[in-house]
């Protein structure tokens, strides 16, 4: 074939395709080839859409729980509304008596503690979370923190179990900065002449009060500090807390935390008892007893402590009747002190359970908190008969005078040395031990 010819052939099947060729504007029109094309899109959009979710959902199956991210909505508003129902409303679901014993408080008392948080910390306030939802209330952080304390309640129970321990941290901590100053306070002048008052009505003048010690387990102890914190009588960890408590059962003096393998006398040796009468710092005191003068106020002890002049023990096996009936009178009184370990646990079950927490810290906070809670109710729910004068009682001996102690000045080793030369007199132990015998059977002897 000639080249003439083949350009012929293409020239004619040139013009055959031109003349194939379709115009899409015969076909459909300008807005129905953007609907078409906005329909491809979409369907497009929600392949990748569910190839993504397949994808997400392969890889979350794959992670553990805790990764995940997932949320539960404990649906907090409904409960804070529910809470308000049953116990702060004008006419709550419960009375004052269900509400004193589920919170060992009465209400107006824990109400003035949940306003104090507030002023103190914002985390006890009612705040916005990053949805713009109301937060947990501080009346749901109080009483979350309350019910770990007074029922022992592990914080997984409550359901959320990081925020309960948040809670509980913030509250002791909160507490112990507001109200640790005023109701962890050594006696004051006017507190020393209402103790010593009660404790001469009581047949003993110059009693400041009743010593002891307890134990609180400590489950969660560290294996290598077991042997130093385990004791043979108890043989299990525990902590000790050294506490002097008087006749209303007010915890004027706490120690806590030495290891339970310890007794009595090395948790005194080691306790801050008597380090303001060490320092000159102390109110001083004069009394009389069986018309003599002392100058030194004592406790009320069992037989483990030593024969120490600030320290008054109970006779064993007595045998006449006048050292029977001091006695009965001696171990009645300092029994206060055992009093005030049974409320205390019975008011706060954590303290009778054992200590879950593994870091020492948390736990003194915990054995602190519960008692400025606990005196705080002392004083709440003291009876106004207890301040009724009895025109029939005798007046009283004892005087307290404000301490002559400079501040600010070093005190002279010597004078420190005399002065718990003094605390440890043996013969004035034993001097004043008999004249509160003939005191108290003079005062109290059958007639």
């Amino acid at each position: 074939m000639s080249s003439q010819e083949a350009d012929a052939s293409s020239d004619e099947a040139d013009v055959d395709a031109e003349e194939n060729i379709v115009d899409p504007s015969t076909l459909y029109s300008l807005d129905d080839f953007l609907a078409q094309q906005g329909i491809s899109h979409l369907l497009a959009k929600e392949i990748a859409t569910e190839v993504k979710e397949t994808l997400e959902a392969h890889d979350a199956d794959l992670l553990p729980e805790v990764l995940r991210g997932r949320t539960m909505d404990r649906l907090r508003e409904e409960a804070a509304q529910q809470l308000v129902r049953d116990y702060f409303c004008e006419d709550p679901l419960y009375p004052a008596k269900v509400f004193r014993r589920r919170f060992r408080m009465r209400r107006p008392l824990f109400e003035r503690i949940v306003q104090a948080l507030g002023e103190w910390s914002p985390e006890f306030t009612q705040r916005k979370d990053a949805l713009n939802r109301d937060g947990l209330s501080p009346l749901q952080k109080c009483t979350s923190a309350i019910r770990q304390l007074a029922y022992g309640t592990p914080a997984d129970a409550l359901d959320a179990e990081y925020t309960s321990v948040t809670c509980l941290k913030l509250f002791t901590e909160g507490v112990i900065d507001i109200f640790g100053d005023e109701y962890m306070r050594r006696p004051n002048v006017n507190d020393m002449q209402r103790l010593l008052d009660v404790g001469e009505s009581r047949g003993f003048p110059g009693m400041l009060g009743s010593l002891d010690c307890m134990h609180w387990q400590w489950e969660s102890c560290p294996t290598s500090w077991k042997g130093q914190f385990t004791s043979g009588h108890k043989g299990v960890p525990t902590l000790i807390l050294e506490a002097v408590a008087s006749k209303d059962l007010w915890i004027w003096h706490s120690f806590f935390g030495l290891a339970g393998s310890n007794n009595d006398i090395n948790v005194l040796n080691q306790s801050k008892l008597f380090v303001e009468q060490l320092k000159g710092q102390a109110p001083r005191v004069s009394y009389r007893v069986n018309e003599k003068e002392y100058q030194l106020g004592y406790y009320l002890v069992d037989g483990i402590y030593p024969e120490w002049a600030a320290f008054v023990k109970s006779i064993p096996m007595a045998q006449t009747e006048k050292h029977k009936l001091f006695a009965a009178h001696q171990e009645g009184a300092r029994k206060d002190v055992e009093r005030a370990f049974g409320v205390l646990q019975a008011r706060w079950s954590i303290l009778r359970l054992p200590a879950r927490f593994y870091d020492w810290g948390n736990i003194h906070s915990i054995m602190t908190v519960c008692i400025i809670l606990h005196n705080k109710i002392v004083e709440d729910e003291k009876e106004e008969a207890t301040n009724i004068l009895d025109l029939n009682e005798e007046a009283g001996s004892s005087i307290v005078l404000p301490t002559v102690f400079t501040h600010g000045d070093i005190p002279v080793f010597a004078e420190v040395l005399e002065r718990d030369a003094r605390i440890q007199d043996r013969p004035m132990h034993k001097a004043l031990k008999s004249d509160l015998i003939e005191h108290i059977w003079k005062k109290f002897r059958p007639r």
